[in-house]
């Protein structure tokens, strides 16, 4: 699926279920919790840390797609089109970086 797609889609889902998009604070806050769960997750799947005895682990790819929505509704209510930006974005990240990595020793370990 396009990143326009996704917010007409996601744009749709709000007039049709969520009756209007959460203030901007207020989805910054959502989208710093669902960023949380998604850490939570990492590291202690990834990281050193073990889930607490009891403790429900959670789903990688919902929280992901949790993240993905909540960003989604900050751009469409601030009137980003993400998929322009992504792409300029990457091609930022080309310009200033296309050596940058390759040429890092401590990624070659």
């Amino acid at each position: 699926m396009k990143i326009k797609k996704a917010q007409k889609e996601v744009d749709h889902w709000i007039s049709s279920y969520g009756v209007r998009y959460f203030n901007a604070l207020t989805n910054m806050a959502l989208l710093t919790e669902e960023v949380g769960e998604l850490a939570r997750i990492i590291s202690r799947t990834y990281g050193e840390q073990n889930f607490k005895k009891g403790a429900q682990k959670g789903s990688l790819s919902d929280e992901m797609a949790d993240i993905l929505f909540v960003l989604i509704c900050l751009a469409n209510q601030t009137g980003v089109d993400l998929q322009k930006a992504f792409k300029k974005n990457l091609e930022k990240k080309t310009i200033r970086d296309h050596k940058r990595h390759k040429h890092n020793a401590k990624l070659k370990t």
